[in-house]
């Protein structure tokens, strides 16, 4: 997929993984539309890369409408799908004092992190599945799940749940595409230097970083980009999930 000229959505667009992915494809020539809830940094931050800003609630079926529709209408039928927009919850299944994991947590989890990625996914393809190829594709989407997906640790019942089925809909997802010319990928990073983890003390940052085999420290979201970037580029990369972690595997705590 040429970014050059393209028409890009991004999800969770306004800072962190989508943030850097948003201005990384505006850099290469996109049109982007950044969809997220956080009105303020959104706006400032498509302001500074020259896009546009969409604010959306992901898990809302009107509300990803309205937006897409939008989109469209500033920037052509959009291309290229990012989906960036998550939460992180940590709660244990039974706390301290006995008391169970909230159910209205754990839904919200699942409802942003894997509903709202497929609902995103969904309206994207529909949209785009009528459009022309640009030569022997339509467009791509890449989701963004964590490697909390397969080593959840202690207190991630409900994000490894959402993310692992991000996962799982992967493949059976690209392959109900294949006939539309659309490829999905997902991308699955370890511990990246987001807004959550820049609020830690510069001592928690450390040690969490010298978890990491290779390189011994807190990934970029820059890193993240270029990874979508050679993702975008590649047409053979279809139905995968990429762990982008530098080789950790996740102690329970």
């Amino acid at each position: 997929m040429e970014i050059k000229g393209a028409s890009a959505i991004v999800t969770g667009g306004a800072s962190g993984l989508g943030g850097a992915t948003a201005a990384m494809l505006a850099a290469r020539g996109a049109k982007v539309a950044i969809l997220d809830l956080n009105e303020e940094a959104g706006r400032a931050h498509a302001d500074a890369i020259g896009g546009l800003f969409l604010r959306a609630d992901v898990t809302g079926e009107g509300d990803v409408g309205v937006a897409l529709d939008r989109a469209a209408e500033a920037q052509g039928v959009a291309r290229i799908l990012v989906n960036c927009a998550g939460v992180a919850p940590a709660i244990k299944t039974v706390s301290k004092e006995g008391k169970p994991h909230p159910l209205d947590a754990f839904r919200k989890a699942i409802e942003i992190n894997l509903i709202g990625t497929y609902n995103l996914i969904a309206q994207f393809a529909a949209r785009l599945c009528v459009a022309e190829p640009v030569g022997e594709e339509r467009g791509v989407i890449v989701n963004t799940a964590s490697v909390a997906a397969y080593d959840g640790q202690i207190g991630q019942a409900a994000y490894a749940a959402s993310k692992g089925g991000v996962v799982g809909l992967t493949l059976p997802v690209a392959r109900d595409l294949a006939q539309h010319r659309i490829r999905v990928m997902t991308i699955a990073p370890g511990i990246f230097l987001t807004p959550m983890l820049m609020g830690l003390p510069q001592a928690a940052q450390d040690s969490l970083g010298t978890q990491v085999p290779h390189p011994s420290r807190l990934g970029r979201p820059e890193e993240y980009a270029r990874l979508v970037e050679s993702i975008l580029g590649n047409p053979m990369l279809n139905g995968e999930v990429i762990r982008l972690d530098g080789a950790i595997r996740m102690a329970p705590r």
